[in-house]
């Protein structure tokens, strides 16, 4: 079979199938593209309305970011709201928010900024698991599914592998087709392919296994970017592993990995040195020119298939038994404080935080107060000084700016339950700026920067969290989100507040 009789047999299963440009990395013995082309459905196959319907349900998963006081807030696409148009967005202030698909569309981040907070660990642990929850939910629902299959003859296995093959040719266009073809239809080739909907290609690799010498070697493997950043690239391999152990019954995976693409499969669980032993892989597989042998040995005993799931429990009852061997104070149960709350949260009779039973014999010290990433100019100046710049930037901010704002009326004083039923019992913890002010007046509350920015932010997810987004109560809310944030940090500046 050739390249044009594979493109035939596509066009008859969707003619007329229109194709969108979409940005792609792929990965041939681990070499790196930067385009493809992803099908939809043909207007005969689906209606307008549920293919629409379709794009909005696989935005769940990707990750977006906002600027707030010149801080980017990490954000996750967790859901579609059918009865409000909007996307459901999880950030990792644990504000959740609803926006529409221009906004959407704006404030996606790009694979570049995905891959370095991954690398450099910026990722929250939150939206690590939420984006786990959303493909294990897409798995459960049949819009993601992963299958094996070879060149068997079914005429759906067959139009699947010729999909695989044009998604790898559109990856590498240096690679001869020919070479693809022979490749994945080969007999002696396999192939794991990411599905979306019964329907949709997007992602799979190619591989052949040895197993009278007890490795698989990968061939091609290729994910659509808006698909590996929601993680589907690592959910593929870890399908592939579980796969060649227990069904295949190999107990290394090999590959030859172009040096762009080292750091991709390290995250995969391949290393430089293969432990594999040399005569039973030399002679198989061909290294080569300018490529970087690579090698992952499999776990007799590894879950793969839900590794993430089972590491993220492990991480945190692994954090809390060290946090019980690092405690000096387990056994022990120090007497409390007579602390009493006045107005707006603020304590009746201050304490010092130095004054707390127990506090110290924890290992706390006092530089550890007040810690802030926002630093005065005189940052060596004593702790009343600072505290007392803090408050004045605070004051300004409120009485200067905030309040004269047309959009801060429904801010100005707390929510009446009788004009707002319900209200107390969806907000937990209510904030207006009547009570933000009370606070920055006590001089007493607000010791860094960040606890009133906490308070501010509370006060704009309150009015999203309650209001529907026509409403003038949640346009108030973002419009002054947005003023406030510009003043905040251009006052930052103005004032001699440097930002670590």
């Amino acid at each position: 079979m050739n390249a044009g009789v594979g493109e035939t047999k596509k066009q008859k299963k969707g003619k007329g199938r229109q194709k969108a440009s979409n940005r792609t990395r792929s990965i041939y013995s681990c070499v790196v593209s930067s385009s493809a082309h992803e099908s939809s459905p043909s207007p005969d196959e689906v209606s307008i309305v549920e293919k629409v319907k379709r794009e909005n349900e696989d935005m769940a998963g990707r990750y977006v970011f906002k600027m707030f006081c010149g801080e980017r807030i990490i954000g996750l696409v967790t859901g579609y709201d059918n009865e409000t148009s909007k996307f459901k967005i999880v950030y990792e202030d644990c504000n959740n928010d609803l926006i529409d698909k221009e906004i959407l569309l704006r404030t996606l981040a790009p694979p570049t900024l995905v891959d370095w907070m991954f690398d450099s660990h910026r990722i929250p642990r939150l939206l690590c698991i939420l984006q786990q929850k959303v493909l294990d939910d897409e798995e459960q629902e049949g819009r993601l599914g992963f299958v094996f299959i070879e060149n068997d003859g079914v005429d759906e296995h067959m139009i699947w592998l010729i999909e695989l093959k044009n998604l790898f040719s559109r990856h590498l266009p240096h690679v001869p087709k020919e070479y693809i073809v022979r490749r994945v239809l080969d007999l002696n080739h396999k192939s794991v392919m990411v599905i979306r909907r019964n329907q949709d290609v997007v992602g799979g690799i190619t591989y052949r296994p040895f197993l009278s010498q007890g490795f698989v070697e990968i061939a091609f493997c290729a994910v659509m970017a808006n698909e590996l950043i929601k993680g589907c690239g690592t959910r593929l391999m870890n399908h592939l592993k579980q796969h060649a152990r227990d069904m295949e019954g190999v107990t290394h995976l090999l590959t030859c990995a172009d040096s762009n693409v080292v750091d991709y499969f390290l995250k995969q669980g391949f290393t430089k040195e293969i432990t594999l032993e040399k005569d039973r892989w030399q002679g198989y597989i061909k290294v080569y020119d300018g490529g970087i042998l690579m090698g992952c040995e499999l776990h007799l005993k590894l879950p793969y298939s839900y590794t993430t799931t089972m590491t993220s429990h492990q991480r945190q009852h692994a954090i809390i038994e060290r946090i019980r061997e690092a405690s000096n104070s387990e056994n022990i149960v120090y007497p409390g404080i007579d602390f009493q709350k006045g107005e707006a949260g603020i304590p009746s009779c201050p304490i010092k935080v130095e004054d707390i039973p127990g506090l110290k014999e924890a290992g706390w010290t006092p530089d550890q107060y007040g810690h802030s990433r926002f630093k005065t100019e005189n940052d060596s100046a004593d702790t009343a000084s600072n505290q007392e710049s803090i408050t004045a930037f605070m004051r300004s901010l409120l009485k200067q700016q905030i309040y004269d704002h047309p959009d801060a009326w429904p801010f100005k004083e707390p929510v009446d339950s009788d004009n707002a039923p319900g209200y107390y019992d969806v907000i937990k913890d209510p904030m207006d700026l009547k009570m933000i002010t009370t606070r920055v007046e006590s001089e007493q509350y607000y010791i860094t920067l960040e606890m009133f920015l906490a308070d501010m932010k509370r006060m704009f997810a309150n009015a999203r969290t309650y209001n529907m987004h026509h409403t003038v109560y949640y346009k108030c809310a973002n419009r002054l989100e947005s003023f406030f944030s510009g003043i905040f940090q251009s006052g930052l500046q103005d004032n001699k507040f440097q930002q670590n």
